[in-house]
């Protein structure tokens, strides 16, 4: 089912916050907030949700810039700074404070906890009890005066919240079970649903679509909006994604940093189009798309419910397959390297068995340096020694007298196989490629002596007799 085209102008955020590195989960929610604005031409904007001051870093804050950069996301506005705002939300605190509609609390985190646990023992849901709401002015003054610790809270008013959620259908909460909800630790010090209500108001944000771990904070914002008479914005609340054994997002798999999967040799537009299936599911079996066929066909109507299961067989797969399709100049430079004849030969022998740009280092090391290795890898099955070497030795005459011009795979094979048939396939020709790669496994021979060129071979193949010889 496809969902209602927005009449109004869209303009959608994402709100990190800089106490960490940017995850999967994190920049799924992007991407799709970057589509949905993408497809009704709207507006996609980044604020960093920075007022946890204790945990919130500047190298957080690089991080989650430069990983959505690196992913494609470009955002029209931002990066709109919390700390920057402090002014705005004080005006709002200020003006709930004055209205009555929040409230100075000064109990302890010791009270707090004890009214917490009581309500366990008696099987309730624990909400704050109000003990502060009485307080007068006199008696707020009286504790501000002497420092008290505090908190502002805002007064839940008992009545049900009802909302369309665009992928979840209608959701109601019942407010009286919520307690009076902390805004603000002081007027300059908004705590996350406040500041989010606030921002979302400022910045005219038309949908929020975020993780369906938010739905329980979805009512406190919208009391809280009604409260500020702010117009209240679409909500769309994706799935959660899932470790393959259903568990929630872990170190080990979804929880890792977008970072840390460009160290690990993804591409950004493999990652891209394994995170747009994390509970999204276009038309069709087609598993890879463009970014581009990737918008034509995003349409919240098509987002599951279910948790999305994190599968990274299937991230590697599709690396591999977009490896695959790059030409051997772009892997080049993604591989960082020089785009030189001799390096475009080894990328095209290795990008067929690359799940990952860190796979050729392994893959394609020896031809850069030969490895150290036994004499025995030279010794295909129960050959004798001797007749390995005399094989070898032929190998380097036949190739000795081969010049410049027709050192290449088809030349190669013309020359040599008439001797590999004569003498053994698997005799003559494996000491060749294990004399070139000094691995067990390689590609054959004459791929690898076509991209090692003549010189190269020679002094290896020669490398191979000595350790025969002594």
């Amino acid at each position: 089912m496809m969902s209602p085209k927005p009449k109004q102008e869209v303009r959608v955020r994402i709100a990190p916050s800089p106490t960490g590195y940017l995850h999967i989960g994190t920049a799924r929610t992007a991407l799709f907030n970057w589509l949905f604005a993408k497809k009704h031409n709207g507006k996609f904007i980044l604020r960093i949700e920075d007022t946890d001051l204790e945990r919130s870093e500047k190298k957080y804050e690089k991080d989650i810039i430069e990983s959505l950069k690196w992913l494609g996301l470009d955002w029209d506005e931002g990066p709109i700074r919390q700390t920057d705002r402090l002014d705005v939300y004080e005006k709002y605190i200020n003006q709930l404070l004055e209205e009555n509609l929040a409230y100075y609390c000064f109990c302890s985190k010791e009270e707090l906890e004890s009214q917490r646990q009581a309500a366990l023992i008696q099987g309730i849901a624990p909400k704050y009890s109000g003990k502060c709401r009485p307080l007068s002015k006199d008696q707020i003054k009286e504790k501000l005066a002497a420092q008290e610790s505090h908190v502002i809270r805002f007064k839940v008013p008992e009545t049900k919240v009802i909302f369309k959620d665009l992928i979840r259908g209608e959701i109601s909460f019942n407010a009286e079970l919520m307690g009076d909800v902390a805004i603000a630790k002081d007027p300059r010090a908004p705590l996350y649903n406040f500041a989010v209500v606030v921002d979302d108001e400022e910045m005219k944000i038309s949908h929020v679509i975020r993780g369906e771990d938010h739905i329980a904070n979805t009512p406190k914002q919208i009391l809280i909006q009604k409260a500020l008479n702010f117009n209240q914005p679409h909500y769309a609340h994706l799935p959660l994604i899932l470790d393959p054994d259903r568990s929630k997002m872990s170190k080990r798999y979804s929880a890792v940093s977008i970072a840390e999967y460009q160290k690990q040799g993804y591409l950004p537009e493999a990652l891209v189009n394994f995170l747009s299936l994390l509970g999204w599911h276009p038309q069709g079996d087609k598993e890879i798309f463009s970014p581009r066929e990737i918008l034509e066909q995003f349409d919240l109507g098509r987002i599951q419910k279910a948790g999305a299961i994190f599968n990274v067989e299937k991230l590697n797969w599709l690396n591999a397959q977009y490896i695959k399709n790059l030409d051997n100049q772009t892997l080049a430079k993604r591989l960082k390297l020089e785009t030189n004849e001799a390096n475009l030969k080894i990328i095209s022998l290795a990008r067929e068995r690359m799940e990952k740009l860190t796979d050729f280092k392994n893959l394609a090391e020896f031809f850069y340096q030969l490895p150290d290795y036994q004499p025995e890898l030279l010794v295909w099955q129960s050959a004798s020694k001797e007749k390995i070497l005399a094989n070898l030795l032929e190998a380097k005459k036949i190739l000795s007298a081969v010049g410049e011009k027709s050192f290449n795979k088809t030349g190669l094979e013309r020359l040599l196989m008439p001797a590999a048939n004569e003498r053994g396939r698997g005799e003559f020709l494996w000491p060749i490629r294990a004399a070139l790669s000094g691995q067990k496994t390689s590609p054959g021979p004459f791929e690898i002596m076509d991209a090692l060129g003549e010189k190269e071979t020679l002094l290896r193949l020669q490398t191979a007799i000595g350790k025969l010889q002594e």
